[in-house]
């Protein structure tokens, strides 16, 4: 028999995570479970991670975790438990459904129903930051081919296991056309693979709008981590309330359900806490176990349940029947198993395929033909302006490399540079070859000496390259 792990977590887990375990139990699935330790008290023993090592040793062992919330410390450099988990354990697809359950739980949108899939290990969530002068500090966004290609097969993947028929990727390529340009890129290789489901391409911002506005004009949604992260809590709470949003974060080996919520202190302990979210995230886990049979039993309890205007004070208004608390919500749940919505759309789960985990494959064959062709130089310097910095750089040239392009923010300052242009002390001052004669990595390192010897704050360097004799770097603001 299957065994799970969970973790009760801190402030309302234990309570939710009770009642979650009870209607598990009472459905009948067929799971063992064991408890582990994460969280606060972890934290508190001085493990900044808030994991010990007999809980990771149970998670790598059972490879499933149900979790509940916790409280992460603040300062002190403790580290996010959720993002560890999620990074260490390759929890590369962060997948969270929101679907209106109008006129029962309050919405503004009655038809929607949009799921929600985030990369879950990349992109500014790398969390690569420096400070590198006075006034300016950098986070390194970071798209790969292997994450994306991983989060988007899986999008398709998730959409043809579910019965769903579109998926539409939220990106900003039209200003990253570098980072976001490649994940919208492979978004359209991959969506080629799949005729039989209908893509579409969309700006993260017009996207978001819409979601606001007319979500019912989407299906499955996929999109890079930070726009996942914000995307999905708005899409929870237009369907009804974050607090009833449960998600699943899928690796190869592992994978965590959780309630997307925090873990609430002000009301621990009261019996007042809404279980929602975790009971839908245990529906996802036993789904990803195969078990449609016993989500589908849970899954539409719990909706007869709405139905039936038993609530938790979170969700209660004028219509609503019963206010209850946790313990009695589970129970109500309980009493419903076996019994379907009248009213709200039953779910059914005995068709459902089971997803095919995408696996990324190095082909080193086919590696692209990388050239070196200049190099960006980060200069700190606060009193200079764009003329006396290009005026002291040009006399590093040489016969390999020469000062093209000046940036300040991002923006061309230099040359044909605008007075207007507010400037830091923060210059990205480019190099590119001479003449077109080939670039090596000892000339941009004998620029790098030269600069040196100038006495010039050189900070940062970024190689340009091609690749295939594409250009892989993005030109200044205002380059023509």
């Amino acid at each position: 028999m299957k065994t799970v792990v969970y973790a009760k977590g801190d402030g309302i887990g234990p309570e939710i995570m009770d009642a979650t375990i009870d209607i598990l139990k009472a459905a009948g699935v067929k799971l063992n479970f064991e408890e582990i330790e994460i969280g606060k008290k972890a934290y508190e023993r001085g493990i900044m991670n808030g994991i010990p090592k007999e809980s990771w040793d149970k998670i790598l062992e059972h490879k499933v975790l149900l979790k509940a919330p916790i409280t992460t410390p603040q300062g002190g450099g403790y580290k996010s438990l959720n993002v560890t988990l999620r990074k260490t354990l390759g929890l590369f697809a962060n997948v969270r459904p929101c679907k209106s359950m109008a006129p029962f739980v309050a919405s503004r949108h009655p038809q929607m129903d949009v799921v929600v899939i985030r990369e879950n290990e990349e992109d500014l969530y790398a969390g690569i930051e420096h400070q590198q002068t006075a006034e300016v500090v950098q986070c390194l966004k970071l798209i790969t081919r292997p994450g994306t290609e991983k989060i988007v097969r899986y999008a398709f993947e998730y959409a043809k296991a579910y019965g769903r028929k579109k998926v539409t990727c939220f990106v900003k390529d039209n200003i990253m056309k570098q980072t976001d340009g490649l994940f919208h890129k492979i978004f359209k290789e991959i969506a080629a693979e799949y005729p039989e489901i209908e893509s579409d391409h969309i700006i993260i911002d017009i996207g978001a709008a819409r979601i606001a506005d007319t979500p019912e004009m989407f299906d499955v949604v996929v999109m890079p981590n930070l726009y996942g992260d914000v995307v999905s809590d708005i899409t929870a709470q237009l369907s009804g309330s974050v607090g009833l949003a449960g998600s699943s974060n899928i690796g190869q080996k592992v994978s965590m359900f959780e309630a997307i919520h925090g873990s609430a202190p002000d009301i621990a302990g009261k019996d007042i806490a809404n279980p929602s979210a975790l009971i839908n995230a245990s529906v996802m886990m036993l789904n990803h176990l195969g078990d449609c049979k016993s989500a589908e039993k849970i899954h539409n309890a719990w909706l007869r349940t709405i139905e039936d205007g038993i609530h938790t004070a979170d969700i209660y208004h004028a219509d609503s029947k019963e206010k209850v608390g946790t313990r009695k919500f589970a129970e109500a749940v309980i009493a419903r198993l076996g019994l379907k919505p009248e009213k709200l759309n039953e779910v059914s789960y005995d068709k459902m395929t089971p997803i095919k985990l995408p696996e990324y494959i190095r082909e080193i064959e086919k590696r692209e033909e990388k050239k070196l062709v200049g190099v960006d130089v980060f200069i700190d310097h606060p009193s200079f302006k764009p003329e006396q910095l290009a005026e002291a750089l040009r006399a590093f040239n040489d016969e390999k490399l020469s000062l093209s392009m000046i940036t300040n923010r991002g923006v061309k300052v230099w040359p044909e540079g605008f007075d207007e242009t507010f400037c830091t002390d923060h210059w990205r001052c480019r190099f590119d070859q001479t003449n077109g004669k080939a670039v090596e990595s000892k000339d941009v390192a004998k620029l790098l000496c030269r600069l040196a010897e100038g006495e010039l704050d050189a900070i940062k360097t970024e190689n340009l390259y091609t690749f295939n004799g594409e250009r892989g770097y993005s030109l200044g603001q205002g380059q023509g």
